[in-house]
């Protein structure tokens, strides 16, 4: 009988026992025979030749679809603490591997090779997604402009707690300079399209691969939405907002720039009016209650599902834009800037800035932080009675737009609703005792 053994080399002959061998389907064995010492072992292996064993089973290809399984309720990711730096979106270690082969290459005087847009060239495929961006961002600036007016919407006046109904929450979550004095009872106010959309701008440059923004040079540059920016650099032609466009890529060697194409200076901006009808009036929030009256009540729906949509985009479109194009964030404070350096303005008054000399830690940016959702409390009726603490985790959450838009008429997607916990009853306040 013939012995086999998966972790056998040699070729052996061997008489055993006959005796049932279990094979596994999944490995392959080698077949092993045990020489005897009276035949020459040079003469036995021409007569044995090449032996092969193979009890490998076929597999049969079964294509099946994955269950989706849909979950009833999901936790907001946690609220980071001040007093800690922000996690880096990349492992440190990752960070740490790539500059030191950067170092490396320098040392031997090998250039780094880089990609568009790393290069300072744009990316051709990018460039009717940096355009869509720009066209939803302007349609969802106007869309919850005009629902604002339908939908009572309140914000907290010592932090920037947001709720949407008629009344705003007796929850005391307030973490605001004075909630002590309030026992964390929020202070609201009428809100606006800025507590809905929260703003976040960065710093307009002609050219990102340029010199660097001083903390004394900082008034020289204009502060835009960090969102158009990124829509600028990747190849928007705004002329209000000029950008360079390269023709010839910019060579690096480690962190130092060898070749970038010399300086240019800014060309001149266009005289633009100061009125709300300007062209750059629509990718700001600035004003847009004159601008946009109240809609009719027929067109509420179809306005609503129109910003819902837009909001999408324009989140999808920036996730798209942010995988090629360097967008950094301050890991202390909510500072973003695009570009493929962070600026040296020294504002930064967060956690031991003091130690920093009030220069920002940047590290890469998420979609979170230059697109954010400002999160509420879901509410399932804007007129009925306003929620307690005691019954808050029954509660659901989601982004205040989609909250706005949901009570307008929009239809919610799939991946907020196990978010709002829609599946839930939300008990009265003597059976949530009860509840395990």
């Amino acid at each position: 009988m013939l012995l086999v053994s998966p972790a056998c080399r040699g070729v052996y002959l061997q008489t055993i026992d006959p005796k049932p061998i279990d094979f596994s389907a999944r490995a392959s064995y080698a077949l092993c025979f045990q020489i005897p010492t009276s035949i020459p072992k040079r003469e036995c292996l021409m007569r044995l030749g090449t032996v092969f064993c193979f009890n490998q089973k076929h597999r049969e290809q079964t294509s099946f679809k994955k269950r989706y399984v849909s979950t009833q309720n999901v936790d907001l990711p946690p609220v980071l603490p001040k007093n800690k730096k922000k996690p880096y979106p990349i492992p440190f270690k990752q960070i740490q591997e790539e500059a030191r082969k950067d170092k490396k290459l320098a040392q031997m005087g090998i250039e780094k090779q880089l990609d568009p847009p790393k290069n300072g060239l744009l990316v051709p495929n990018l460039v009717p997604v940096a355009d869509q961006v720009i066209d939803n961002w302007k349609l969802l600036i106007k869309g919850l402009a005009q629902l604002l007016h339908v939908v009572p919407v309140f914000a907290c006046s010592e932090c920037g707690a947001v709720h949407v109904a008629n009344v705003g929450h007796n929850i005391r979550d307030c973490n605001g300079p004075t909630n002590s004095q309030r026992r964390g009872s929020h202070s609201w106010v009428k809100g606006t399209i800025n507590d809905v959309l929260i703003p976040v701008e960065s710093y307009h440059m002609y050219d990102p691969f340029g010199r660097r923004i001083k903390h004394e040079t900082r008034f020289e540059y204009e502060r835009i939405p960090a969102l158009v920016e990124l829509c600028i650099q990747a190849g928007v032609e705004i002329p209000e907002y000029p950008c360079r466009r390269r023709t010839q890529p910019i060579r690096m060697m480690g962190k130092r720039v060898i070749d970038r194409g010399g300086y240019h200076k800014e060309p001149e901006k266009p005289q633009t009016s100061s009125s709300l009808s300007s062209p750059l009036a629509e990718l700001d929030t600035l004003g847009v209650f004159e601008r946009y009256p109240p809609p009719t009540p027929e067109d509420i729906p179809k306005i609503a599902q129109e910003t819902m949509d837009a909001y999408e985009k324009v989140r999808l479109g920036v996730t798209k834009l942010m995988r090629k194009f360097t967008v950094k964030a301050c890991g202390y404070c909510s500072e973003v800037h695009v570009g493929p350096w962070g600026h040296s303005v020294k504002l930064c008054g967060e956690f031991k800035h003091q130690w920093r000399d009030g220069k920002h830690g940047w590290q890469d940016a998420l979609v979170d932080e230059v697109f954010p959702p400002n999160y509420v409390w879901h509410v399932r009726d804007l007129k009925g009675n306003p929620l307690t603490g005691n019954l808050r985790r029954f509660y659901g959450k989601a982004p205040a737009l989609v909250e706005i838009c949901m009570h307008s008429g929009a239809r919610v997607p799939q991946r907020y609703k196990a978010m709002m916990r829609l599946d839930i009853i939300v008990p009265d306040s003597q059976e949530a005792d009860m509840v395990a």
